[in-house]
């Protein structure tokens, strides 16, 4: 009788208003959207190499390791899921905001948007009249007096619902994936198409919860016309205030100094108060080695250095000497106001996360905000991606000053009197940086949360639905 019941409702939706909208609508956007995506995707990829071909030219031509660590900035390369996720990893270049402001004013939808509100709109709209519409028909009382199942009669329902809604979105994602696999510059592996499922997943999850949404807000109402306006309610409220809301209400609850403002102190500490006590323990050691090398109270050039470095030992040892304290007093100076800017910065990160992680949960609350973090996790778009960006980062920090401090040394060995921060070098070997998404399992496991709350969402509305509709008066 529940198959019977689900094809019922299956075949009453398909053949309504509401479903061929649906379906043009989908059809028509979510192809595009994906085509949109795509090229914007190869678009990006052309970038990254031109600009990874720039930086390999500047090595070549004009590296020093004074100014290189600026150039060797660490960027994440595009990923083929780029063509249905943006997420927050693609965030616009407002370099080139001057050229083309549009897509900043304007940014391109894609899976998440579609899935998250036209979706859950639409589920709204396909379930707001599912009980107190058929009681307005009529069809309510007379299933009941069949001796139907009022449990048999709600999962028909929702079931029905789910399967009629997901009918127009999968036609829809399969024409937009042709325009995927048609283009010959994206490369989707199984890794891309494993990650999708966990997203369609999630989407599923997602439309069932708004289905039972609007079954359970149909099932307190006797009007339809006061369940469609309870309904654009709580979509509003889910989809558009909370998600919106959170970030504010963190930063009342759990707030942080401003960033600009830490950033202009630190930039104080590491830089002007960092040369002077620079300037002011070099003339101190200077002062005493002067005393045990007077020699080096002399003026001299860089070239009379060199020449007399080659042929007197006493001076050579001298300016070594002397080279040795003035790196000294500079290390010095950098370990304390270091020191200083990592205790200012560690106190605003502190606060920031604990900001960040608040508004995070007050999102939760929001169907829309779970989704959202599980899709763009999953698809390594969204702020698990960014952690995991910046852990990979630090390795490679590490690894690339081991590698210049290294060279530093040779280079002064090899010739005491260089400026070796400022000469040219050959920097053919350094390590260069390579990103390199987090595996899938490490992924999924890290959307467990957002599933099992969107799960949980489920199961409490599901409840409150079966509890109404077994209370609600049919005649």
């Amino acid at each position: 009788m529940l198959g019977t019941l689900i094809k019922k409702e299956i075949l009453n939706s398909v053949f309504s208003f509401r479903f061929v909208v649906t379906l043009v609508l989908l059809v028509a956007v979510v192809p595009v959207t994906i085509f949109i995506l795509t090229n914007d995707y190869v678009k990006k990829v052309d970038e990254y190499s031109f600009r990874q071909n720039g930086i390999e030219n500047y090595l070549k031509n004009y590296a020093h390791f004074n100014r290189l660590r600026g150039v060797v900035e660490p960027s994440q390369s595009p990923i083929p899921i780029y063509s249905l996720v943006r997420g927050i990893s693609s965030d616009v270049n407002i370099a080139k905001f001057d050229d083309d402001p549009l897509p900043a004013v304007f940014p391109l939808i894609d899976l998440v948007f579609i899935v998250g509100v036209l979706l859950s709109l639409a589920a709204l709209i396909f379930s707001y009249d599912a009980v107190s519409g058929e009681k307005e028909d009529g069809t309510l009382k007379l299933m009941m007096s069949n001796h139907l199942a009022r449990s048999e009669i709600l999962l028909g329902k929702i079931i029905g619902g789910t399967l009629t809604l997901l009918i127009p979105f999968l036609l829809s994602l399969i024409l937009g994936l042709f325009v995927i696999l048609l283009n010959s510059r994206v490369a989707w592996t199984g890794t891309n198409w494993a990650t999708l499922a966990l997203v369609l997943l999630g989407a599923v999850i997602y439309v069932f919860l708004f289905l039972v949404i609007g079954v359970f807000i149909s099932a307190r109402h006797h009007s339809s016309s006061a369940s469609i306006m309870t309904s654009l309610f709580i979509w509003v409220l889910f989809i558009l205030i909370i998600p919106n809301l959170s970030p504010y209400l963190a930063s009342l609850i759990s707030p942080a100094p401003s960033r600009i403002k830490m950033e202009r102190e630190r930039a104080r500490l590491v830089d002007v108060e960092r040369d002077e006590l620079g300037r002011k323990l070099m003339a101190e050691r200077l002062g005493e080695l002067v005393k045990k090398y007077p020699v080096l109270a002399e003026r001299f050039s860089e070239a009379e250095a060199k020449a007399r470095v080659e042929k007197d030992p006493v001076f050579r040892e001298a300016y070594q000497a002397r080279t040795r304290e003035v790196e000294a007093a500079w290390n010095e100076a950098n370990r304390i106001q270091n020191a200083k800017s990592e205790i200012l910065w560690k106190e605003l990160d502190r606060k920031e996360k604990a900001q960040t992680k608040l508004a995070g949960d007050l999102s939760m609350i929001s169907p829309l905000a779970d989704f959202t973090y599980l899709a763009t996790d999953l698809t390594s778009t969204g702020m698990m991606n960014l952690r995991h960006f910046d852990q990979i980062k630090g390795g490679w920090e590490h690894t690339y000053w081991d590698y210049v401090q290294g060279r530093i040394a040779a280079l002064q060995k090899q010739n005491p009197t260089a400026d070796s921060w400022n000469s040219p070098v050959d920097v053919g070997d350094m390590p260069r940086f390579q990103y390199k998404e987090e595996a899938l399992s490490a992924r999924a496991k890290g959307t467990l949360w957002p599933f099992a709350i969107m799960m949980m969402m489920n199961l409490i509305v599901f409840s409150a639905a079966y509890i109404s509709f077994v209370k609600y008066d049919v005649r």
